[in-house]
């Protein structure tokens, strides 16, 4: 399965504000969007999934509902995104078509390989620094974190890096071992970023493609 290389995790102070935002970042061209709302009722939650879902239809942009994944299911969204304290994998994936995709997220090495074994499409791994939108988090990884990781877990499936992440880290990131990005403060802020973010990300697999057929 194709994994877009940026996704936008949405932020907003109501779900109207979410909607408003992934709206702004389809238009700016980024490829995924995760609706990730954690304070309203589940009611809520699947209006405004739905909501979301005509957006990005309209954009072409891929969806992912955090979280719920039987909303994920019943609007027909790309996949989940799932949280450590979330539902297994394995669980949600026996209720989800088999075309939608799941996203585990892990802070260790131990993590990462745990998800390894539950059907997962990709791993979020953060928090790369300090971020404001999450309330738990486990350590900073950082980019001898991210190393530390990539340089023992071999695998095929794609890694993202995710948590306080801008433009100005990508590089080094992607140097790290990491092949794709979860961001959210950094394009709620300036919605023209997700440009530079896709060009970073593209010169990054144009130059493992290089270096591949060399």
């Amino acid at each position: 399965m194709d994994i877009p290389k940026l996704h936008y995790i949405s932020q907003g102070n109501s779900p109207k504000e979410h909607l408003e935002n992934i709206q702004k970042a389809c238009s700016s061209g980024v490829e995924l969007v995760q609706l990730r709302l954690k304070i309203t009722s589940k009611k809520k939650i699947l209006k405004c999934a739905h909501e979301a879902r005509e957006i990005t239809s309209h954009f072409q942009t891929r969806l992912l509902i955090n979280d719920y994944y039987k909303i994920a299911k019943e609007v027909k969204a790309d996949g989940v995104h799932l949280g450590k304290t979330d539902v297994c994998p394995t669980l949600a994936r026996k209720h989800l078509h088999t075309w939608q995709m799941i996203g585990g997220t892990a802070n260790t090495i131990e993590d990462c390989e745990s998800l390894l074994d539950k059907q997962i499409d990709y791993i979020s791994l953060g928090p790369f620094r300090e971020t404001t939108t999450k309330d738990t988090v486990g350590p900073f990884l950082g980019l001898k974190g991210y190393t530390a990781i990539t340089d023992i877990l071999k695998t095929p499936i794609p890694i993202i890096g995710v948590g306080g992440i801008t433009i100005a880290d990508v590089e080094a990131i992607l140097k790290a071992g990491i092949s794709g990005l979860a961001v959210s403060q950094a394009i709620t802020q300036d919605f023209n970023s997700i440009r530079t973010f896709n060009q970073l990300l593209s010169a990054s697999s144009t130059a493992e493609q290089r270096h591949t057929f060399e």
